[in-house]
């Protein structure tokens, strides 16, 4: 049957329109389900579009793709399985590096809009909400154990001893974005075990320093609450209140203080001892009133507002190991805590991480098995 004029411009035009010859329709343009309406036309592009063919077959490759690596890895399982097992282990490393990378990069680009925002909206720090607060200071302790590693995989084939150490040492190398769920649980616990040396430490250094002050009343305070706590009882807020006077000045304010008392409590922060007095002093001070920034932030936002993994993350920067807590009794030592922070002034501080130390030793009398 020989083409009409008509129906030769009219399949012309659609290709024109829409680029391309409808897949699946056949070359004779002047058929009448083509020439039908316009309608029918446009269902039939709009049904059988090439980017529509082009997902399907990027699908296709995609399952062939798997489904060759799973017959691949059945066969080294079943031929070679010690070269299995090397195989596996580096894939699964691989796989948790990419992820780690991913996370961290997440992590720059929701600092970049934070900053941004502040830039923009003329926020002081001390005003941000809480989680964009945290996410700052958790970035910022990332990128500073972070950036050794950086500097050190420099030179040409570094890259080689970076990868041993990451290896042999990932939780003094690498950062919490490339350790598996597993890892995270059991580092934090050595990190608490590290920092838990400490304490009885701390505690002593209070009692040999109350031998030094002057008024009665204080001494006999101060020296009832190193002995409560000596002999595991929890210590209430009003208990801490009550000595709050003999941290912002000497014996025990952070200008005031010996040196080892500070090195024992640069371990409840994670920082390092190994500087001189007067700059541990500022570290420990600058820390303590970033902690009481976020205090108040959780105070306006509310308690209620975070989740468990929140709960338990403020619970562990402030000095408790919640690895055995349950989520209630995590929620009620960081009410007592907000109770606690919610009146201590910015000269305060030395009262801050002492407390880090009185406030959690002892809690909970009976922990959850």
């Amino acid at each position: 049957m020989a083409l009409s004029c008509r129906g030769v411009c009219r399949g012309a035009s659609l290709i024109l329109l829409y680029g391309k010859r409808p897949v699946g329709v056949k070359a004779s343009l002047c058929t009448p389900r083509l020439a039908s309406t316009k309608s029918s036309s446009l269902w039939f592009v709009r049904h059988y579009s090439p980017s529509q063919a082009r997902h399907g077959i990027g699908r296709s490759v995609v399952s062939g793709m798997k489904w060759a690596n799973e017959k691949y890895e059945r066969f080294l399982q079943r031929r070679f399985p010690r070269f299995y097992a090397l195989y596996n282990t580096f894939m699964r490393g691989f796989m948790i590096f990419y992820k780690g990378f991913r996370l961290l990069f997440q992590d720059g680009k929701e600092v970049r809009r934070i900053v941004a925002c502040m830039l923009s909206e003329r926020t002081e720090h001390q005003n941000l909400p809480y989680r964009d607060m945290e996410k700052i200071r958790q970035v910022r302790r990332d990128l500073i154990k972070a950036i050794p590693l950086v500097i050190l995989s420099i030179p040409p084939f570094a890259n080689y001893v970076v990868f041993i150490l990451m290896y042999l040492y990932p939780r003094q190398v690498l950062i919490r974005h490339f350790w598996t769920p597993q890892q995270l649980v059991e580092f934090q616990g050595v990190y608490h075990t590290q920092r838990a040396q400490h304490y009885w430490a701390v505690v002593k250094g209070m009692e040999r320093t109350s031998t030094s002050v002057q008024d009665s009343r204080l001494k006999s305070r101060l020296t009832e609450l190193c002995s409560k706590v000596r002999s595991g009882v929890h210590p209430v807020v009003s208990d801490v209140h009550a000595v709050r006077t003999l941290f912002s000045g000497p014996p025990l304010g952070i200008k005031k203080m010996y040196a080892d008392q500070m090195r024992h409590l640069c371990a409840l922060l994670f920082l390092t001892p190994r500087l001189p007095g007067f700059w541990i002093g500022r570290r420990l001070n600058s820390h303590a009133l970033e902690l009481m920034q976020l205090d108040r932030a959780i105070v306006r936002l509310g308690l209620h507002q975070l989740n468990d993994a929140e709960l338990r993350e403020a619970c562990y920067v402030r000095g408790l190991n919640p690895d055995r807590l349950s989520p209630g009794q995590c929620r009620e030592w960081l009410t007592q805590w907000l109770q606690f922070s919610a009146h201590l002034k910015e000269s305060e501080t030395s009262l801050y991480l002492h407390c880090m130390v009185l406030l959690t030793v002892n809690f909970p009398k009976h922990p959850r098995h």
